[in-house]
């Protein structure tokens, strides 16, 4: 048996960051199925893993679309007196133990890996047990604009400050990853604002450290179109998910003339669709 055939997963799905681009995660996921492909490993950072989440607690594409769409960002954040942040997040964490049916990562359809960074002591930390909620606003708390969550005694914020698209998590366990990366995607113009100055400054962050893992899909979604929407925006949810669908599309007719990976797929689906 190949070196290529001992890896513990066929197929693995990686999601970055990317706040409301992440929703295009969802169009992924769609096609995904279409495809007769389900990843046997996610993981992901902030939306990415919210999404990925969900995806692997049993929702459907379009279920978790209906779950944000029509909604406005005050209802899962409050402003407050900076302190450690100028948003709670505490609304969007009781809201996500609301809807989501498991309650620690063990239960899940689908195995998942949430990236957050520890605070604390300066480091990657990665999710795989216990309770999700607190680890996935983790997850998504970018520092500054929203407060550090408290797990076990340690400040968690955001995990794209180390792997925003943390494919090199999962590379030596898969046998294929495809990967979507909404986050390396920079707006042309930006508010001169605090919460302004600090999304671009997130953005800047987060490119520079997906170029590396970006080399190491075997299939790379992206979309520049993406680009001209904001971090918060839950206006157009249905119209970033279309762009993801279609930049999946995209990345799928161009990698599949590469004859392993479309063999592998071929076979992957072929014995998931039993």
């Amino acid at each position: 048996m190949s070196k290529q055939r001992d890896k513990k997963y066929k197929l693995g799905l990686v999601l970055s960051g990317g706040g409301s681009k992440g929703f295009a995660h969802i169009g992924i996921l769609k096609l995904l199925e279409e495809c007769g492909l389900r990843p046997d490993i996610i993981v992901g950072t902030s939306a990415g893993a919210l999404i990925g989440t969900l995806y692997a607690d049993g929702y459907k594409p379009e279920e978790i679309i209906s779950l944000f769409a029509g909604r406005e960002f005050s209802e899962f954040t409050s402003m407050q007196i900076p302190k450690m942040g100028i948003f709670d997040s505490s609304k969007f964490n009781k809201y996500f133990k609301k809807v989501i049916h498991s309650k620690n990562f063990e239960d899940l359809e689908i195995p998942v890996i949430v990236m957050a960074t520890d605070l604390d002591h300066g480091k990657a930390h990665a999710f795989s047990k216990g309770p999700i909620s607190e680890a996935i606003t983790a997850s998504c708390s970018m520092p500054i604009l929203f407060n550090p969550v408290i797990i076990n005694g340690i400040h968690y914020v955001d995990g794209g400050i180390f792997h925003n698209f943390p494919v090199s998590i999962i590379r030596n366990e898969c046998e294929a990853i495809i990967g979507s990366d909404v986050g390396s995607m920079i707006p042309d113009k930006y508010n001169k604002t605090i919460i302004g100055i600090a999304e671009r400054s997130y953005h800047y962050l987060f490119k520079a450290n997906t170029e590396k893992e970006r080399e190491l899909c075997d299939i790379l979604i992206e979309a520049n179109e993406l680009g001209r929407y904001k971090t918060f925006d839950l206006k157009n949810i249905d119209m970033i998910v279309r762009i993801g669908y279609e930049a999946a599309e995209y990345a799928f007719e161009e990698f599949l003339k590469n004859k392993p990976i479309a063999t592998l797929i071929k076979n992957y689906s072929s014995k998931t669709s039993k």
